[in-house]
C-alpha cells in the first residue's frame, strides 16, 4: 500500500531553518505530483507548496514564497521542504501528500495519499 512518512520537524527559533523530508513507499513515484501542507491548532489545513512530476514546476502559498523551497528525488523517492527565515506563524503540523496525476494542485482534495504529519514550533 501507498505510504507517506514525514520527518525533519522540530523545534527553532524565529529566524532558522528546518528542512522536512516525506519518504514515499508503495507507488510509482515519478507519476505523482507531490505537496506540502500545514494544519495550525484551531485553523483548517492549508497549502504551502507543490511540485509537478518531475520537479521542474513548483507554486507556493504566498505565505512562504521566498522562504520555502520543494524539491524531490524521484530516485529516492523523497520530496523535501527546505524552510529557511522561519517565523512563529510557520508553527504547525505539517503534511506530505501525493496525487495520483502528474499535474500540481493547491487544493486538499485533490491528493489520495496522506501522510502522518510532524510538528514545526518556532519560537519567537
Amino acid at each position: 500500500q501507498v505510504q507517506l512518512v514525514e520527518s525533519g520537524g522540530g523545534l527553532v527559533q524565529a529566524g532558522g531553518s528546518l528542512r522536512l523530508s516525506c519518504a514515499a513507499s508503495g507507488l510509482t513515484f515519478s507519476n505523482y505530483a507531490m505537496g506540502w501542507f500545514r494544519q495550525a491548532p484551531g485553523k483548517e489545513r492549508e497549502f504551502v507548496a507543490t511540485i509537478n512530476w518531475s520537479g521542474g514546476v513548483t507554486y507556493y502559498a504566498d505565505s512562504v514564497k521566498g522562504r520555502f523551497t520543494i524539491s524531490r528525488d524521484n530516485a529516492k523517492n523523497v520530496v523535501y521542504l527546505q524552510m529557511n527565515s522561519l517565523k512563529p506563524e510557520d508553527t504547525a503540523v505539517y503534511y506530505c501528500a501525493g496525487r495520483a496525476t502528474t499535474l500540481m494542485s493547491t487544493l486538499t482534495h485533490h491528493y489520495e495519499y496522506w501522510g502522518q504529519g510532524t510538528q514545526v514550533t518556532v519560537s519567537s
